[in-house]
């Protein structure tokens, strides 16, 4: 260390940051909230990765060196794990991206009260990136080495059999004959990310399904009960109509990852969550009437976001509400009462809940 360049007083900051006890939840509650393929994991195993990283993030600047090979390999086997259960590495960036983003916001809004000043928190901005860099460097190849390792071929049959299904008409007659699923009754559509443990699918046969355009697909006789993960469903219908009843499976699956819903989501369930998430121009018109209110919250904007949201889903519970992210029911009273202040929308009534819920998603999305 130097005590005499000012880096000490860097460092004391940077730990100071680390040891507010309601950044990590707060961090944690973001990635979840903005990055919705990560949004399905347990939060636990969100913020232990978090946490293990900020920490080894924390050490580096305090040594003002790289990251040594012990943290390489703990992001590797972050890598490898993400992979394995089918998050993007675009989404796992992202992810890393978020909480990057609130530390640094944090660090910024009590440096001058530290005494540290500008250019020194920029010193130390630079070389966390460069940590970082290396960090991504290593995170990404294992992340793409793990996804290569993966038989791609197994999946083929399944794959070209959905392919067929969804493009109707006597195709799809064919395919249903071929999966073996009864040519009439209805056939049912469930959609969710790479990596949904199929295996309670197959549990209730017959069943078709594979990963097709990035999605994972199944066809089903009868509606499914799986109980873990989550996932969108549509139908029943014919085999004729199961190209539209596949796009209302994807709606139902964005609303249930947008409001933290796991399980299965039937699109009925989520009809009003799906109909505005797929109004991006009504969001863009809600989200300028309140821009003011967002600049006058500044940097308590996303935390009062998410406490609304979490208000919200948690049925206006804010011991739940708090439960969730991790903070005392009283300040997510305060920041429910601060968003109604300052945007003039009351979400204890029925309307304006969904307008508040509609706002703070696209304010948080927009943030990203």
């Amino acid at each position: 260390m130097h005590p005499s360049d000012g880096w000490t007083a860097v460092v004391d900051l940077i730990e100071r940051v680390m040891g507010d006890e309601d950044l990590l939840p707060s961090v944690t509650a973001g990635v979840r909230a903005t990055v919705r393929e990560v949004s399905v994991l347990p939060p636990s195993d969100v913020a232990g990765h978090t946490r293990a990283l900020l920490t080894a993030a924390t050490r580096a600047l305090a040594d003002r060196r790289g990251p040594t090979e012990a943290e390489l390999s703990f992001v590797a086997e972050l890598g490898v794990a993400r992979a394995r259960q089918g998050v993007p590495i675009e989404a796992v960036l992202g992810a890393i991206h978020v909480a990057e983003r609130a530390i640094w916001a944090r660090a910024r809004e009590v440096a001058r009260s530290e005494g540290v000043s500008a250019d020194r928190l920029l010193d130390a901005r630079e070389l966390y990136d460069d940590w970082a860099d290396a960090v991504r460097g290593r995170l990404i190849t294992a992340h793409r080495v793990t996804r290569a390792d993966a038989d791609p071929r197994r999946n083929d049959r399944d794959a070209a059999i959905l392919r067929r299904l969804l493009q109707g008409g006597s195709a799809a007659a064919l395919a249903v004959a071929e999966a073996g699923l009864p040519a009439s009754g209805g056939l049912w559509v469930l959609v969710a990310r790479p990596g949904f443990d199929e295996s309670v699918l197959r549990e209730q046969p017959p069943v078709v399904c594979a990963v097709v355009d990035g999605l994972f697909v199944a066809v089903l006789s009868r509606a499914p009960s799986a109980r873990t993960g989550t996932a969108g469903l549509a139908g029943p219908d014919g085999p004729d109509r199961l190209a539209p009843v596949k796009r209302l499976a994807v709606a139902a699956l964005t609303a249930a990852e947008s409001t933290g819903r796991t399980g299965v989501a039937h699109i009925a369930d989520v009809a009003w969550q799906a109909a505005l998430t797929d109004r991006a121009d009504l969001a863009a018109v809600l989200l300028d009437r309140h821009r003011p209110a967002w600049a006058a919250l500044g940097p308590n904007a996303e935390p009062v976001a998410h406490a609304v949201l979490a208000w919200l889903e948690s049925d206006r519970d804010v011991t739940v509400a708090g439960g969730r992210l991790f903070v005392h029911p009283n300040t997510v009273r305060n920041r429910v009462r601060r968003f109604a202040e300052l945007t003039g929308i009351d979400p204890a009534g029925t309307f304006g809940a969904t307008n508040a819920w509609w706002l703070c998603r696209t304010w948080l999305r927009e943030a990203t």
